[in-house]
């Protein structure tokens, strides 16, 4: 990744790690008085939410883009409190498409576990876990795999990234998702070329031709776009109530 300076430095109440754009649109649309600075990997908003100042940045998918989104993050904006924000696979049956969920753990391979804060400031912590891996896990029978080998109740490419950079600073992490997929579902096969880490023009020409591959690619993305329409206002519904429980002029956590 290509070294950058840090934004200057300011002060806020919650900093955000979104990794597609599709999981911040909602979100940004009701942030107000805005500003955002770019870097050479980055662009980070700062704006007002529920009367809280809050920072974001969407990092891309994957672990490292996200762990550095983050790091720049806390140096540029100086959060309370870090949160993990997108949309998830569900791999417990329990979980219902489109269900906005809490975990309280995160999990990676060969790394050790991390504890969670609770979405709101009060909140009981949460017995889920989200296990963080390197790929989209696309089918039901992966997903069974996954959950038998780790236990884990949810899988995404980014919180443990997150949770590791934020713990390393002194700072809480919560994660915020909605479960974009159930257990039992199968995503499109094109779905882990259009997630990876490229510009909106070179992820245009992956949808080009995977609907040029297969015709019915086009209804399957279709459908899922729509689905993550609806998601990102749950998800943003659930991270205006996580910020509005907070105390805007509490304590700094020690960093």
């Amino acid at each position: 990744m290509t070294a950058q300076a840090s934004p200057a430095v300011t002060r806020c109440d919650a900093g955000i790690v979104f990794a597609m754009a599709a999981e911040a649109d909602a979100f940004e649309n009701r942030a107000r008085e805005t500003t955002e600075n770019r870097t050479a990997d980055f662009t980070f908003h700062e704006g007002t939410i529920a009367g809280r100042r809050v920072a974001w940045v969407v990092s891309g998918a994957g672990v490292a883009g996200a762990a550095q989104a983050c790091r720049l993050l806390i140096d540029g904006h100086r959060p309370r409190i870090v949160v993990s924000a997108g949309f998830a696979g569900a791999l417990a049956g329990s979980l219902g498409r489109g269900e906005a969920v809490n975990p309280g753990r995160a999990v990676r391979a060969g790394q050790e576990p991390i504890e969670l804060e609770p979405a709101e400031e009060r909140g009981a912590p949460s017995r889920l876990t989200v296990v963080t891996v390197d790929r989209v896990v696309g089918t039901a029978a992966e997903k069974r795999s996954l959950a038998a080998a780790t236990g884990a109740d949810l899988v995404d490419m980014e919180t443990w990234g997150v949770a590791d950079v934020a713990h390393r600073a002194g700072l809480g992490c919560v994660c915020i998702r909605v479960v974009s997929d159930a257990a039992g579902d199968d995503l499109p096969a094109e779905i882990a070329s259009l997630v990876q880490p490229q510009s909106s023009m070179r992820r245009f020409g992956a949808a080009v031709r995977a609907m040029a591959r297969r015709p019915k690619a086009a209804a399957d993305m279709w459908r899922l776009w729509e689905h993550a329409v609806v998601d990102a206002r749950t998800l943003a519904d659930a991270l205006e109530r996580c910020i509005g429980s907070r105390p805007a002029d509490g304590p700094a956590i020690s960093r």
